[in-house]
């Protein structure tokens, strides 16, 4: 893709076709073994959930499938809102997709939304490789880079072990985190087991906190570009980013106890939900700043480490908070 009528081209001629995509009302463990006998294609990073027509209803992150219980139908932990490109989509739709929401990969659908193809960061990639030095809008595109773990100018014509030297570390920063949380759910059996609401929005939680973090991360990465990250600035920050975070967690977590009231008639586990998401998304709105903050002010990179090392630690403070909360409180 070496010239700007690529951006004009359709988004079916770069969708991947070796997709998988998983039935809702299937459970965990019917998932890893359709997985396990048809293949996940060759660059999975998320499932599409499907209903009984085919017809897109939500998207499964690998690790929610990987920590989710086998008896756990599909559609308890998937994430029912899903950014899907039409089918009538153009490679510049498909790049302003990946700007503006920051995922790996996108479903293409047709117009009754079902799932014709998949398109991932790569051809994002490519298409930033091609583009003009004369381009005013570079920067824009360069900070997706920023949460995904890797610098677009290293990978630029790099060879498959230099390419796999520079992006193993945000993996293996995600595995590690994943490894931890699992271990710092099985000290927390017992709450689980007293009370299966807790459970059910494991999930919700852990999703909320990553949304935020990346959210205050991209913002402080932004600012960074024209700001030096001294005590005053981050002070300043900290504060509207808290007040922000504050606010959202006070909506989600208010929304999340009455679902849960209405639902359940559990006072105490709607009151343990509501403000574990308020906990949860006041400290992922700290790491969001702060960890792009510290990479900077230490001469780090933050594009290189920023999201891997923000995520790992919201995941890993969302499991201890939410979970000891729960303990305490019920």
């Amino acid at each position: 893709m070496n010239d700007k009528s690529t951006y004009k081209k359709s988004v079916l001629e770069y969708a991947r076709k070796d997709f998988t995509a998983l039935n809702k009302s299937i459970t965990v463990d019917e998932a890893l073994k359709k997985i396990r006998n048809e293949g996940a294609g060759e660059r999975i990073v998320y499932f599409y959930v499907v209903d009984d027509n085919d017809v897109l209803v939500g998207v499964l992150p690998t690790r929610r499938l990987l920590i989710g219980r086998p008896e756990q139908k599909i559609e308890e932990i998937m994430v029912s809102r899903v950014a899907a490109l039409p089918h009538t989509s153009t490679v510049y739709d498909a790049c302003e997709f990946f700007v503006t929401y920051k995922f790996l990969a996108f479903p293409v659908v047709d117009e009754n939304r079902k799932v014709v193809g998949v398109v991932d960061v790569n051809l994002f990639t490519e298409e930033l490789l091609s583009l003009d030095p004369d381009i005013e809008d570079r920067s824009q595109y360069n900070d997706v880079f920023e949460t995904i773990g890797f610098n677009i100018s290293e990978i630029k014509n790099a060879s498959p072990i230099k390419a796999w030297k520079i992006r193993v570390p945000w993996l293996l920063a995600t595995v590690t985190s994943g490894t931890i949380c699992a271990i710092l759910t099985g000290f927390f059996e017992a709450t689980l087991s007293e009370s299966i609401i807790i459970a059910f929005f494991l999930t919700l939680i852990l999703g909320l906190g990553e949304s935020i973090s990346i959210q205050s991360m991209t913002l402080a990465a932004q600012a960074l570009h024209t700001a030096k990250p001294t005590l005053k600035w981050y002070t300043k920050n900290l504060i509207k980013e808290s007040k922000t975070s504050f606010l959202l967690g006070i909506s989600c977590g208010v929304i999340v106890s009455i679902v849960i009231v209405v639902w359940k008639g559990s006072l105490l586990t709607a009151i343990a939900v509501g403000l574990s998401i308020l906990l949860v998304m006041i400290v992922a709105a700290f790491w969001g700043l702060t960890i792009p903050a510290v990479l900077h002010k230490t001469k780090l990179d933050p594009k290189i480490a920023a999201g891997p090392i923000t995520l790992a630690l919201t995941d890993i403070c969302t499991i201890v908070f939410y979970l000891g909360l729960a303990t305490i409180i019920l």
